[in-house]
């Protein structure tokens, strides 16, 4: 169950009013942005909350009114109906957004798991998926790098998404996917079950506090290639980190300029170091370390049954459907609303 509670955000906007208008305020730039955000994410709900309850009034007015069930009346009424509904629908997901970082943007990997060209194919299918639900959402999809498999698929793919509150509606996402299907590779049709991995990462930008030393890492220069390459085994402007610490690796091939690229990387592999920081903070004040999950049967968060039967269910909230297309197609949203909700009641 959501709640609105007006009075506690009102108390919040006066507060980090109070707060910005300190003197020195922007002495802290991370502190500073970090406030700003709050502030804007408490007004814009504010202002959700407002814009229904006048069009609330507007509705109640006109069906009061005698001529409400005169054609025309009723056709403006029911538009009115669909258009509120629409409102007191993105004010609740918009509501369940609690996340410190849920309006940032994101950036989203997907690895297959073992199972050569079959969970290759299965990579790319939770990729496209993926861009169908970003164009829906009117997300920006930016693929900075893809690595196409050796028969068909991918091997690697990483695209930055942005959009409002990108990472707090994919966040969700992170984690292992598994298909069962009649292999399209297998001359005797047989059933195959395929894994693949995915990880979403906040883009931090200036409030990351993570430092990051030259000598811990290895930088690799390769020809752009595949959905993400401009300039595909012409020059080699791709760029590959590694840092040897942690063995986090991060690729960018989006730009021309080999130097751009590595600036990307090096945004990238930030970010990653900094959710790593914090999600090792998290576990320690937790006092529980988080499991690792492979990519591989038992650790998946979400099922896509296309044969014998069809049906996609999320193994942590239950949801489930038997419209398969439609999800290949990106209608997560009734997924990505039952892990918001069930975020939020069991944070409760």
């Amino acid at each position: 169950m959501v709640l609105f509670d007006l009075d506690k955000l009102n108390s919040e906007i006066a507060a980090l009013d109070e707060e910005q208008n300190r003197e020195g305020f922007w002495n802290d730039q991370k502190s500073a942005l970090e406030v700003v955000n709050r502030l804007n994410d408490a007004k814009s709900k504010v202002q959700g909350y407002l814009t229904i309850k006048n069009d609330y009034d507007e509705l109640s007015l006109l069906l009061d009114d005698p001529d409400s069930k005169n054609p025309d009346m009723r056709e403006l009424i029911e538009g009115m109906e669909k258009e509120l509904q629409k409102k007191i629908k993105e004010l609740r997901v918009d509501l369940l957004f609690r996340g410190e970082y849920d309006h940032f943007n994101c950036t989203l990997d997907i690895h297959p798991g073992a199972g050569g060209t079959e969970a290759n194919d299965w990579a790319d299918m939770l990729f496209r998926m993926y861009s169908r639900y970003c164009e829906s959402h009117h997300f920006k999809w930016q693929v900075l790098s893809y690595e196409q498999g050796e028969e068909a698929g991918l091997k690697s793919a990483t695209v930055k998404i942005s959009g409002k509150n990108a990472y707090g509606l994919l966040k969700g996402e992170k984690g292992v996917h598994r298909l069962v299907r009649i292999s399209p590779f297998d001359s005797n049709a047989r059933r195959h079950t395929s894994f693949a991995s995915v990880n979403v990462v906040p883009e931090f930008g200036k409030i990351s506090d993570v430092e990051i030393d030259p000598k811990d890492l290895k930088v690799d220069t390769f020809r752009s290639g595949g959905a993400g390459g401009q300039n595909v085994n012409k020059v080699s402007s791709a760029v590959r980190i590694t840092h040897l610490p942690t063995g986090i690796v991060v690729s960018c091939e989006v730009e021309r300029s080999q130097l751009f690229n590595k600036q990307t990387c090096m945004e990238m592999l930030a970010d990653k170091l900094m959710q790593r920081k914090i999600e090792e903070r998290e576990a320690k004040l937790k006092s529980v370390v988080g499991e690792q999950k492979n990519i591989e049967w038992g650790s998946q968060i979400r099922s896509y049954v296309f044969c014998p039967y069809t049906m996609v269910k999320d193994n942590r909230t239950s949801y489930e459907t038997s419209d398969v297309q439609g999800v290949m197609d990106g209608d997560l949203d009734p997924f990505i609303d039952a892990y918001l909700e069930n975020l939020s009641y069991n944070s409760k």
